[in-house]
């Protein structure tokens, strides 16, 4: 049975309007209303050449993969973070977890972006991580506690006025008093059934006693889904999720899968990361905060140690994949190309951040995962390394998301090296 879930708004959208400036209150009503709010319509472009440009492929060289692929620069983009590829041009947008949102376009088709610069700059958007495409075009941006969505986004980026659609206005995603600047980057896909999927990450490291059934409740530490026009028949699907930053469906059977940060603090090799998967109608539970990976426990552990005498759920949902720890998975996609091997073709790429609680780091890598032929995780491997230095323990870069060009090539964005990358296959 399907349970919907819905708070009072009122008072905290007051408040939320009285904290937003007033000039970005003001444009984004007369956006709305189809009217121009910005007088300037001139937009800059972030440079794509320079010492920048040729320090990051120079890095480029130490990344390995398997034989027969090739990694280049495709866009230099500051912060760049989560990435939609555009349905009818040779475009993606790309969020942030500041304010912009990149328009990345390849003009001339020829795989390398000729052109990055700020998205609806008449707007402000706060922390816009998360975008994706509505089947018929419209741009999704789900931003910290603000939802938005506009029509023919592809067309209409050129100036700074926009046209827009407020799904869920400033301070109704999350209660504002469970607002915070910890796993606050949402991430969003429109599913086979034309609604909205988003993850809310819990602010905590583990959410303290008084806030597990408040959060399952509203769906913060887990994924909601709604109208993607008016935010409607909004719904919690998935709860007992720490901090998701990264979920897709799979084409072939329109299951939703989404990557789970682990907790901090429980040592260098515990608890592992996740890769999860959806199978059931109503509200499934995850396991969190008192299961992590198949059996590590979290309750009543040092890092939790107020839900000692908490009673897990009767039963939860296992990982379909362990990672290693703390090397914190976020972006991922379901491969639909046809230019890579058929090994990889239906498979999952997973960007892995890489770690920051742990002695020696790990990760900062793309992780590939083929599926059996019931839909479930098979063989999990390291697909490209080599951002994280061995000899330094430096990042040269950080992978944060993964998206199918429309060659069929790779983009992985790197917010660390403000760049996007593009791996492409050609045969021995």
């Amino acid at each position: 049975m399907k349970t919907s879930r819905s708070f009072a708004v009122g008072a905290i959208a007051l408040a939320a309007m009285l904290a937003t400036p007033a000039w970005a209150q003001s444009n984004l009503e007369k956006l709305k209303q189809m009217k121009v709010a910005t007088t300037d319509l001139n937009i800059p472009v972030v440079p794509q050449t320079g010492k920048n440009a040729d320090a990051i492929r120079e890095n480029l060289k130490r990344i390995k993969m398997p034989p027969g692929f090739k990694i280049d620069l495709f866009a230099i983009a500051p912060d760049v973070r989560h990435m939609a590829v555009g349905p009818s041009t040779n475009m993606l947008f790309a969020g942030t977890r500041k304010t912009t949102v990149w328009a990345v376009t390849d003009r001339n088709s020829d795989g390398v972006a000729d052109e990055v610069k700020t998205f609806a700059p008449s707007l402000k958007f706060t922390n816009p991580n998360g975008v994706c495409f509505t089947r018929d075009g419209f741009l999704i941006i789900a931003e910290h506690n603000r939802v938005l969505n506009f029509p023919a986004a592809e067309f209409f980026y050129e100036g700074p006025d926009v046209a827009v659609i407020e799904v869920v206005g400033q301070g109704n995603l999350i209660p504002e008093e469970e607002q915070s600047y910890n796993h606050g980057a949402r991430t969003c896909r429109v599913g086979p059934d034309g609604m909205l999927y988003i993850t809310l990450g819990q602010p905590y490291n583990v959410q303290p006693r008084g806030k597990v059934a408040l959060y399952e409740q509203l769906g913060i530490g887990g994924i909601i889904r709604m109208n993607a026009f008016d935010g409607s028949k909004r719904e919690v699907l998935a709860v007992g999720v720490r901090n998701s930053v990264g979920q897709d469906f799979n084409p072939k059977d329109g299951k939703l899968w989404f990557t789970d940060n682990q907790t901090d603090g429980m040592g260098d090799d515990t608890p592992p990361g996740e890769l999860n998967r959806i199978t059931k109608s109503g509200v499934e539970h995850f396991g969190y905060p008192f299961i992590h990976g198949n059996n590590v426990q979290v309750a009543g552990t040092a890092a939790a140690p107020d839900l000692k005498d908490m009673k897990p759920p009767a039963s939860w949902t296992k990982p379909q994949v362990e990672f290693p720890a703390h090397q914190a998975q976020l972006g991922m996609t379901f491969y639909t190309g046809k230019m890579f091997p058929a090994k990889y073709q239906g498979g999952i790429f997973v960007a892995t951040h890489g770690s920051w609680n742990r002695t020696k780091p790990t990760g900062a890598l793309i992780d590939f995962i083929s599926l059996k032929p019931d839909g479930t995780a098979d063989k999990h491997e390291v697909f490209a390394e080599g951002w994280l230095d061995p000899e330094t323990n430096s990042y040269r870069g950080r992978p944060v998301d993964v998206a199918v060009w429309k060659d069929g090539s790779l983009l992985v964005s790197d917010d660390y090296a403000g760049a996007i990358y593009r791996i492409s296959y050609q045969a021995q």
